[in-house]
């Protein structure tokens, strides 16, 4: 993978997330992140060198990732702060899943030969990057203790998945 492909991929994330975390309570634009969120989709689809692994992958990665937040919410574990919800989620939630999934379609291979760094990293990262909602005012935590544990259990399972399970196929 080349430089310009790899610093395309990560801007183009973390853009979206800024766009999605962050227009909606600091402009009140909730529609901004989910227009940069498929502007980007739309961009790296684009120029991607196997469309049905990308399509594939995101598939695999963001449906798990839709069902455990929205399951959580369900269940009053946390709830976003957003008025524009589609079933148990923000609407820029599915966008930054789909995102995120770029992440595994070529940059989070190097992880392939390291299961268990890979897997402890994202143990770490994962529940991290939604702790970090809160302070910001987007997400509400009502039990911390079971957010964190359910956090750290899916975000490993969905690491190892994607490891042995989903580069494999």
């Amino acid at each position: 993978m080349s430089k310009k492909r790899i610093f395309f991929t990560l801007t183009g994330y973390q853009l979206t997330w800024m766009a999605c975390v962050f227009s909606e309570k600091q402009f009140s634009k909730d529609i901004l992140g989910v227009i940069v969120g498929i502007l980007f989709l739309l961009l790296y689809f684009y120029y991607s060198k196997n469309k049905l692994k990308f399509i594939k992958i995101s598939l695999l990665i963001a449906i798990p990732g839709y069902v455990f937040d929205s399951a959580l919410v369900f269940f009053s574990i946390y709830e976003f702060n957003t008025p524009l919800i589609f079933g148990y989620l923000p609407l820029w939630m599915i966008v930054l899943w789909l995102s995120f999934s770029t992440l595994f379609d070529e940059i989070l291979i190097f992880l392939k030969n390291y299961t268990l760094p890979g897997v402890i990293l994202s143990c770490f990262l994962g529940p991290l990057t939604y702790y970090l909602g809160k302070p910001i005012g987007i997400i509400t935590i009502y039990n911390l203790s079971l957010f964190f544990f359910l956090m750290t259990l899916f975000w490993a399972m969905l690491m190892f998945y994607y490891l042995k399970f989903v580069l494999k196929n």
